[in-house]
């Protein structure tokens, strides 16, 4: 199939996408890589009225470090964050798993936390290292931690007429350390399971992609041998998972228990 008719504008600024967005609301996407959205388009599974280009807006194209975070523009591809000097350590060992690299030089960062795919690594990173979604509109700005931005499948808190202008991630502390497991039918297909660890002074973080509607992050105490495997037990039981075409429920917290361990190996041998 191929997309409905729609209009096409090219905006230069975060201002005047959400000019645009303000008048169109839900009748309006936002394109920047469009590896996400053109999927959908042909498909029609959404059919908006109009596409507001932001590719080429330079003012979105910036990645700024700061002391305690990397600030990813929405225009940003994932290749470039990828190439920073300044990746968060956890996305770099993240990005291999997505995609291929050309669907990585031409998709953005912020475009898949739009996405809010369950089983993308990027927005099971964020919910990892508890960052922040900056978005932004005609009546002003406002950001939303991770945990909050993710409502369900391919859902989020953005409102109609609200543009993600930028994501941050959090830069790491001394003494932190992180590890990412993933497993799929292919290099490159979606996770049917993934896992990001922290490892800290406080403890452990483990954040679960694929099982469930969103991505799903669990605090737990600096634990070892049977009592880790119990607590991972009990993580892999609370989280709705449900058999589908891809595989069953048992085999999704199979995964989850054997790479919550792999990741967080991986993350205690760096520290």
């Amino acid at each position: 199939m191929k997309p409905a008719m729609f209009d096409y504008v090219r905006a230069d600024s975060a201002e005047q996408a959400a000019s645009l967005l303000q008048r169109h609301g839900e009748g309006a996407r936002i394109l920047a890589g469009g590896q996400s959205l053109m999927a959908v388009l042909n498909m029609r599974l959404a059919q908006p009225a109009l596409l507001i280009d932001i590719s080429r807006s330079t003012e979105l194209a910036a990645i700024v470090v700061k002391p305690d975070s990397v600030r990813v523009g929405a225009a940003v591809t994932q290749a470039q964050l990828q190439a920073h000097p300044e990746v968060p350590p956890l996305l770099a060992l993240a990005f291999p798993f997505i995609s291929h690299f050309q669907i990585r030089n031409r998709g953005t960062v912020c475009g898949s936390i739009a996405h809010a795919d369950p089983s993308a690594e990027l927005p099971l990173c964020l919910v990892a290292l508890k960052g922040t979604v900056h978005l932004r509109s005609a009546r002003g700005a406002r950001q939303v931690p991770a945990h909050d931005f993710f409502t369900g499948l391919l859902s989020t808190a953005r409102r109609a007429d609200e543009l993600i202008e930028a994501v941050s991630f959090p830069r790491p502390v001394p003494g932190e350390s992180f590890g990412f497991a993933e497993h799929s039918r292919r290099h490159g297909d979606f996770a049917l399971c993934a896992v990001a660890a922290v490892v800290n002074a406080r403890g452990l973080r483990v954040a679960v992609g694929g099982l469930g509607d969103r991505p799903h992050a669990r605090e737990l105490p600096s634990l070892s041998g049977a009592a880790l495997d119990e607590e991972l037990n009990e993580l892999a039981w609370s989280l709705d998972v449900r058999d589908d075409p891809h595989t069953s429920a048992a085999t999704r917290r199979h995964l989850l228990r054997h790479l919550a361990r792999q990741a967080i190996q991986q993350a205690r041998r760096q520290a």
